[in-house]
Order: C-alpha cells, then sequence, then structure tokens
C-alpha cells in the first residue's frame, strides 16, 4: 500500500443533499467501519426515531451536527481500495460555513459535487461549483443523489445535467462527469445500480480510482520554500547544515543546480535527507532536509529552484480573495498580515476591484467591501517581495492567507492571478 496512489477528494452541494450519508455509504459498503462504531450508529438512528441506519453519523460528529442533522466543520476520512488510498473532506452545505467548505476544497484533486434529484440545482450548489472552480480543482463529479425519491428517473435525471452543463460552460472545469445515485440505497456508489438500467457508466467508487490525477501534478517547476535551518552544534554533526520544508512542486534530486532567492546566490544539491534516511529523488509533496555544496545564507521564506526556472518575484499581485471573517471586512486602504509559503510579511489593499456575485457569476464592480463567505478580486502591495507563481500554474506557490495582525486570526484566503501592473 505504500506505492498506492493518494487521491483527495471533498464533497460540496447545498444542506441536505446527502454529503455526510455518501461518505457513510463507500465507508460502509468498502468494509471500512469497525463493528462497534455501525453499532454505536445504530444505536444513535434509533434514539433519532430513525427507521434506517443514518450513515451520515459516521462523519457528522460534533454533538451540534447530530443534533440538527448538519455537517458544520469539515470531516476528514481515510478509505483504501486496492488502487487508491484517499483522504475525504466532507464539507458543509450551509452558506454560513462557506469558509469551511473552501479549507476542505482546497487541496482536493476531486470535488463532488451532491444535488438532490427532488430539488435540482440550487444557488448553493452553484456557488460550491464556483469556488471549486476558482480554486482549480481539476475534475469535478456531479452526483445526482436520491435518484430513489424521483422513482430513477432518466427524464429528471437528464433535466438536472443539461441545466449544470449549461452553469459550468461558464466556469473553467477541466474534467466534469455526471453520476446518478442513491446514497442511501446505495445506488450507484460502490456498486451499479439494478434500477437504472439506463445508466450506461461507471459507479462513483470506481470512476474514483479510474480519473487520473497524476498529470494535474505540477511536476516541472521545482519549488521548495525553506521553513527551518537544521544546525545541531553537535560534535558528531559539527559540520551539518540542513534546509528543511516541504516539497511545493516539481522533483528535486542530488546534483540538480539550484538558486536560491531572493539572494540569487546558485549552488548544487549535495544530499536530500529524510526521517529515513538519504533519498536520491524528492516529488512534490515530500517533507526533505537539503544539504547544499556551498555554505551560502539561506533562512526561513527563502526560495530554492532551479536557475533558469524560477517563480515571479514581486510586491504587487493581483488575487481573488475569499473572505472568511465576519467581524474584519476587507476594505480598500486595510492592513493584514500575509502568509505565503514558509513567508509572512505585512500586506496593504491597494484596490478592491469588483466582488463577485456568486449565484450569476456577475460581477459587482461598486464594491466597497468584502464581508464573511464573499468573493472577490484585488490587488494587494506586500512589504517583502513574494516568490510566487500563477495558481492555474501552482497551487502551492500561488495561494495565500491574510491574517488580522490584532486577533492573529486567518481573515482571508487567496490564489494569486499574477503580478499586478
Amino acid at each position: 500500500m505504500a506505492h498506492v496512489e493518494l487521491v483527495r477528494l471533498a464533497t460540496t452541494g447545498s444542506v441536505d443533499d446527502g454529503k455526510s450519508t455518501l461518505i457513510g455509504r463507500i465507508l460502509f459498503d468498502t468494509k471500512q467501519i469497525f463493528q462497534d462504531q455501525l453499532e454505536a450508529i445504530e444505536e444513535a438512528s434509533r434514539r433519532r426515531g430513525s427507521d434506517y441506519v443514518d450513515l451520515a453519523l459516521l462523519t457528522d460528529g460534533l454533538r451540534a451536527e447530530r443534533e440538527q442533522g448538519i455537517t458544520i466543520d469539515v470531516a476528514y476520512r481515510y478509505f483504501a481500495t486496492p488502487r487508491r488510498k484517499f483522504i475525504l473532506a466532507d464539507t458543509p452545505g450551509h452558506i454560513e460555513y462557506t469558509r469551511n467548505m473552501v479549507t476542505g476544497a482546497s487541496t482536493a484533486d476531486i470535488a463532488l459535487v451532491l444535488v438532490d434529484a427532488r430539488a435540482g440545482i440550487l444557488e448553493q450548489t452553484r456557488r460550491h461549483a464556483f469556488i471549486a472552480s476558482l480554486l482549480r480543482v481539476p475534475h469535478l463529479v456531479l452526483c445526482v443523489n436520491k435518484m430513489d425519491l424521483v422513482d430513477y428517473s432518466e427524464e429528471r435525471y437528464n433535466e438536472i445535467t443539461d441545466e449544470f452543463r449549461d452553469f459550468a460552460a461558464r466556469l473553467d472545469i477541466a474534467d466534469l462527469r455526471f453520476i446518478p445515485m442513491s446514497a442511501l440505497e446505495g445506488d450507484n456508489v460502490v456498486n451499479e445500480s439494478d434500477n437504472m438500467p439506463w445508466y450506461q457508466g461507471s459507479p462513483l467508487l470506481k470512476t474514483l480510482e479510474e480519473i487520473h490525477v497524476a498529470s494535474d501534478r505540477n511536476l516541472i517547476d521545482a519549488r521548495f520554500p525553506v521553513q527551518y535551518v537544521i544546525r545541531p552544534h553537535t560534535r558528531e554533526h559539527a559540520d551539518y547544515r540542513g534546509y528543511a520544508g516541504q516539497v511545493a512542486s516539481g522533483v528535486l534530486r542530488p546534483g540538480d543546480e539550484v538558486v536560491v532567492l531572493p539572494s540569487g546566490f546558485e549552488s548544487t544539491i549535495a544530499a536530500i535527507d529524510t526521517f529515513d534516511g538519504p533519498i536520491d529523488e524528492a516529488p512534490a509533496g515530500l517533507s526533505i532536509v537539503i544539504r547544499l555544496e556551498d555554505d551560502i545564507d539561506v533562512s526561513r521564506g527563502n526560495m530554492i529552484c532551479r536557475p533558469h526556472n524560477q517563480p515571479e518575484i514581486g510586491q504587487d499581485i493581483d488575487a481573488i480573495v475569499t473572505w472568511l471573517s465576519d467581524s474584519v471586512k476587507l476594505r480598500k486602504g486595510a492592513k493584514f498580515a500575509i502568509k505565503h509559503t514558509t513567508k509572512s510579511a505585512r500586506a496593504l489593499i491597494k484596490d478592491l476591484q469588483y466582488r463577485f456575485d456568486v449565484s450569476t457569476l456577475h460581477r459587482i464592480d461598486d464594491a466597497t467591501e468584502l464581508r464573511l463567505n464573499e468573493i472577490g478580486r484585488v490587488t494587494i502591495r506586500t512589504t517583502e517581495p513574494l516568490f510566487f507563481d500563477e495558481y492555474r500554474k501552482n497551487r502551492q506557490t500561488g495561494s495565500f492567507i491574510l491574517i488580522d495582525e490584532a486577533t492573529n486570526n486567518t481573515v482571508g484566503a487567496g490564489i494569486i492571478g499574477g503580478a499586478a501592473s
């Protein structure tokens, strides 16, 4: 299993569309829950007066979630098949928890957008699909759920998929797929459904196993933000000097020529160390320690990359920001701390260009502020240069967060469109 591919999923969609039930069904049908867990949710279902086992209780762990029958926080679950390992984020459907949905979908390879076959495409469905497209989630699967409540109607399924195709045509979605299902009954989740012979595609789990995600990862642009400088200061390791961090993108190997930003000093990678010992290759996502041939000045917040493939360097950036705070608002002239990869600086909002109407995708050009869960395009000036790529090229070096300096709370999540003119 150590060499099985890891895929990150996020379930999205409106309230009561069945996101938590879908995850529970996947875990149940793939036999990845323990007997005591099953007995616990059976007992909880009886206490709630349900005449069926409520599989949503496997993910709705907060007391408030179980009492109200909703998802509030992002719940992460893990499961595996012989072909892949999955990390699945169950995100909330209520509009007031949109910021939690952004958190769960920000690292996803695949977004599952659930739709209640009875209600069809709702405003929150559009909002979550729009956010998934902004976050450049490479693959989106529209799961038309609760087909058992519309008598497994092919006509109703086609109505919903046609409407969503029209909406998705205005979004930047590279791969869009559709699956009719019933998470409660298990139709087309793990096993094929006998109730929908008109559907000729694969069930959800097989689809998740087959979607090609390897090419979505940036293995070209080598980026290594330095997080920590390791100097043991012991007799045994008196000459040891390593630079710890996580490979943001690309692949690094001993012998590679590299440059350190912002100084511009060049060197060669002497060795790459891990907890388990030296390695010959470090792909994106791996936490490592790099040792260089030359003793040059490198510190936290610096970026190690290749001399002929460097990120942009600048203090003025154009970005799309999702606002996460209900007490602080984003306005022109506001100042925040900014955290980009391992680098921290201060930031000034130079301009709020427009705010998105998420329901219609129209731009509101006269917007003066962003409030909780609102999304807008801004121009930011930082006190120190950042080493960044466009988010569409590199999700790791193209994203940042804004922090309220008074409370140290994260108030905004941003994706970089490029250098501001």
